[in-house]
């Protein structure tokens, strides 16, 4: 027999890893007070989570938790189908429906399982699924388990997404993207998409995880912000774990597709309903997010501001106006002794490597936050500009360790 020993293969695997300095390490949050986190026994400014508007430790979104909690108990108990879906999943999902202007939404445990409900439930062998290249892996691997045909086009580009259709023009076809990409930052262009969805017969399905209550009119998402509807757009995704600070995604869109996945979508029905008192929060928080549009002004002023203080820094931005700011710094060495180099100045921002990123375009993914203040992000930009200066003068070893946080 000639099987591959396991052990064997994974060490050779973590060998390569090393070498290339990929090793992912995960890091110890012992409490988080507002932007602050305590990581392994110190204090560090967190610019790496997603939590945009600052409503992930909200005393009414907390209280909403607690009080559900205290009533309804700490899980699910089955799945929708069976005897698991609440009254507050019915709620929650009727607000995210009307905030987002759609007839119907259905809530998911997460995003990765809203994305792999969407595909398998639409698309078969014969099937062809187009995406775009920097897609959210979810999206890949929805189509790859679909068993469709998966077609990729270049980042943004909807001639790209047209050729790809027109090279399969048998069988029904999904047109898959983000919104907000979450590792450039910038925006899906949407409206050419869309007409190119249109001219196709393709479904235009937007995964808007990092869009929806940052991003439009009322924090509604990109769709909203290219001016589309459910006619142009019918199915897009709304996480509830990042701007709303929980956890769990809403897949909003079209009634008759939106009832097609609640009896067809097998991460939807094969799994434990999300804890009722998980939908109480979000419910809360998406209350908040519709009406304390300061959140957003606040954040954009951030966005401004740190855009403009880097830029006169020298360092090397992408065409992000949104809460995710990428910093270019090229090889991975570079990227992870940056990222240390902010660690030992009390910032914790992760450095991004390939495979999330293409070879050679390692970054420091900047995100940013409704809690963060001015001064907090003066100083980042300092200990940044640096941080690149004390690399570029030889002061810093490369990084290595497994102490640097990366993914």
């Amino acid at each position: 027999m000639s099987r591959p020993a396991w052990r064997e293969r994974i060490e050779a695997a973590r060998a390569q890893r090393e070498a290339a300095s990929r090793v992912r390490v995960r890091r110890s949050v012992t409490l988080r007070d507002g932007a602050r986190c305590l990581v392994e026994g110190r204090s560090l400014l967190n610019f790496c989570g997603n939590d945009y508007l600052g409503l992930s430790q909200h005393f009414g979104v907390v209280g909403a938790l607690q009080d559900a909690a205290s009533r309804e108990g700490a899980g699910g108990v089955g799945s929708h189908l069976v005897c698991g879906h609440h009254q507050l999943h019915d709620a929650l999902e009727r607000e995210v429906a009307d905030w987002l202007g759609t007839p119907r939404a259905l809530l998911f445990g997460s995003g990765y399982l809203a994305n792999l409900a969407v595909v398998q439930a639409l698309l078969g062998d014969e099937d062809v699924c187009v995406q775009d290249r920097l897609n959210h892996a979810s999206l890949i691997d929805a189509a790859r388990l679909a068993g469709c045909r998966l077609r990729r086009y270049p980042h943004a580009d909807a001639e790209g997404a047209i050729r790809q259709l027109r090279s399969l023009p048998e069988g029904a076809a999904m047109l898959a993207t983000d919104g907000v990409f979450s590792m450039d930052g910038d925006i899906a262009p949407l409206r050419e998409l869309a007409l190119v969805a249109r001219v196709q017969k393709a479904l235009l399905y937007v995964d808007d995880a990092h869009g929806v209550g940052v991003v439009g009119p009322d924090g509604r998402g990109s769709v909203a912000a290219s001016k589309l509807g459910v006619a142009d757009v019918p199915l897009q995704l709304a996480t509830l774990g990042k701007a709303l600070g929980g956890y769990g995604a809403v897949v909003a869109g079209d009634a008759d597709l939106i009832q097609h996945l609640s009896e067809t979508a097998r991460s939807y029905i094969y799994t434990t309903a999300l804890p009722p008192a998980q939908a109480a929060a979000s419910l809360a928080a998406v209350k908040l997010a519709r009406a304390e549009h300061w959140r957003r002004t606040k954040l954009d002023e951030l966005v401004g501001r740190f855009r403009e203080r880097a830029q006169r820094a020298g360092l090397e931005l992408m065409d992000s106006q949104t809460a995710i700011q990428p910093v270019i710094c090229g090889d991975d060495d570079t990227a992870l002794a940056m990222a240390a180099g902010l660690e030992q100045a009390g910032y914790w921002v992760a450095a991004i490597r390939p495979p999330t990123v293409p070879e050679g375009r390692a970054r420091l993914r900047v995100t940013l936050s409704a809690l963060h203040g001015v001064a907090d992000v003066d100083g980042l930009v300092d200990a940044m500009a640096k941080a690149r200066e004390r690399i570029r003068l030889g002061l810093v070893e490369t990084v290595r360790r497994e102490a640097v946080f990366a993914r």
